[in-house]
Order: C-alpha cells, then sequence, then structure tokens
C-alpha cells in the first residue's frame, strides 16, 4: 500500500513520539497504532508492521539508559529468558486468536499495575520494616518465581499486542524488586526490546506487513529512543510514577473506548 506525503509524516512522527514515551514508561502503540489504522492499513497488519517498527526504538532506549544497566546483567539474562517464551507466545497468540478476551482483561490488567506502581513505594517500605523487626532476610531478592511468572504472562500481552507492556513490567519489577526505579526502567527497555524483537522474528515469516510504515516507524521510533532516555532519566521517581499513572490511565481509557 503506498502512502502519501503526509501519511508518511504522520507515521513519522507517531514513530518519534512511541520511541519517546516507550522508553520513558511504554505504551508507545497508542500513538502508531491508530495513525496506521488512519492510513487504511487492515488492524492485524497494521499491528504487526508496528511491532516491527518499534523493535530499533526499543533498542535506541535501551542503549540510551546502558548507564543504569550496568550490574544487571544476570537479572536481564534471566527476566530476558522467560520474556522471550512469553513474546513469542502472544506472537503466536496474534495470529490464531481472536482478540476479544484481551479485549476485556487488558484494561483491568493495566489498572491493577497502576494501583501497584502508585503503591509501590509504601508497600517497599512496610515490606522493609517487616523484615527489619523479624531479622529475616527477602525470601526472594531478585523476585523469585512470582516475577518468572509475571513477567512472562506481560511479555505474551506484549508479544500480542503491546500496549502498556512497560507499564506492567515497571509495576511487577518495581512491587518484587528491591532496587531505583531508574534502574527499573532500564531493564525494561531491555526486556521490551527483546519481546519485540522475537515478535518481530515471528511475523517476519508468516504475517503480512507493510515495508513503508516499518521503515518510517523504525527510524522515528529510534529518534525517539534516544529522546525518551534523556528525558526519562533526569525524571526524580515522584515525577516518573506520575508519567507512568498519567500515560496508563491514556491507556486504558483508549482501549476501553476502541
Amino acid at each position: 500500500m503506498a502512502l502519501s506525503i503526509w501519511e508518511s509524516l504522520a507515521v513519522l512522527a507517531a514513530g518519534i513520539g512511541a520511541g519517546t514515551i516507550n522508553t520513558i514508561v511504554g505504551s508507545g502503540t497508542l500513538i502508531t497504532f491508530p495513525v496506521l489504522l488512519a492510513t487504511g492499513l487492515p488492524p492485524v497488519t497494521a499491528n504487526v508492521s508496528n511491532t516491527l517498527g518499534l523493535v530499533p526504538g526499543s533498542i535506541s532506549g535501551a542503549i540510551g539508559y546502558r548507564h543504569e544497566l550496568k550490574g544487571q546483567r544476570a537479572r536481564i539474562l534471566r527476566l530476558g529468558s522467560v520474556s522471550l517464551v512469553g513474546g513469542a507466545a502472544g506472537a503466536i497468540a496474534l495470529l490464531t486468536l481472536p482478540s476479544e478476551s484481551f479485549d476485556t482483561i487488558v484494561p483491568v490488567l493495566i489498572g491493577l499495575a497502576l494501583v501497584l506502581v502508585v503503591l509501590q513505594p509504601r508497600l517497599a517500605a512496610a515490606l522493609r520494616r517487616r523484615q527489619e523487626a523479624t531479622g529475616a532476610e527477602p525470601a526472594h531478592p531478585d523476585g523469585g518465581p512470582a516475577l518468572l511468572a509475571g513477567m512472562t504472562l506481560a511479555s505474551a500481552y506484549g508479544g500480542y499486542f503491546g500496549a502498556a507492556q512497560g507499564v506492567l513490567y515497571l509495576a511487577l519489577m518495581g512491587l518484587l524488586l528491591r532496587e531505583d526505579l531508574q534502574r527499573i526502567n532500564a531493564v525494561k527497555n531491555v526486556i521490551a526490546a527483546l519481546v519485540n524483537g522475537i515478535a518481530a522474528v515471528v511475523f517476519l515469516f508468516v504475517a503480512e506487513f507493510d515495508w513503508t510504515a516499518v521503515l518510517l516507524i523504525a527510524v522515528g521510533s529510534t529518534i525517539g529512543g534516544q529522546i525518551g532516555a534523556k528525558v526519562g532519566r533526569r525524571l526524580p521517581p515522584t515525577a516518573l510514577r506520575a508519567v507512568i499513572v498519567v500515560v496508563g490511565t491514556v491507556a486504558i481509557v483508549q482501549l476501553v473506548l476502541r
């Protein structure tokens, strides 16, 4: 499908916006996906093209957060391995299953994730006080099976559609890891790159996509990834949480109304 010059500029601009917001929080798909639909692409083709195009943006954002990634190689390998499995399962589900069940449950999942993001400082502080009072060490200082299972399921959703998958990652890791939010955000960007990447590999062989749209989003999201890293790394934890809540709320509204 041939895009006009104005449609191409709109897709490029959407890619920049998506790459920026994905690096800071997530939910960039909510910018690019409606624009691709507006150009006339069928929904599945638009979704696949969007996933392929956002891979370079995720990598760009992860590179922008490279300082915060120091010392987290083992964590990334552990979480990344289960996320790849989940992402591949989600991509296959997109090609084989109807979307009605996801349409119902996704807004609820994002809402719960936002609650966890808001309450995470209090929950973490209460857990630390309890551990200090009893003298106990965390049963699973790196999240344990609960985090692995949660990341697998969140990545399956990410491979299927991906809107607000970053919010789910931040909520899960923020609750289950004793770690600075910016370092968690850095891991989130790597995981998102892995999940988008494995979904892209599946789509390349079995799904229809529009190369022009893919390339425009890829260029835009790569630029946006660097912008997002520069902005996001300067945000204090409270401001970053506020951005997460705002973006997540917009995601819920769009998903409910679409």
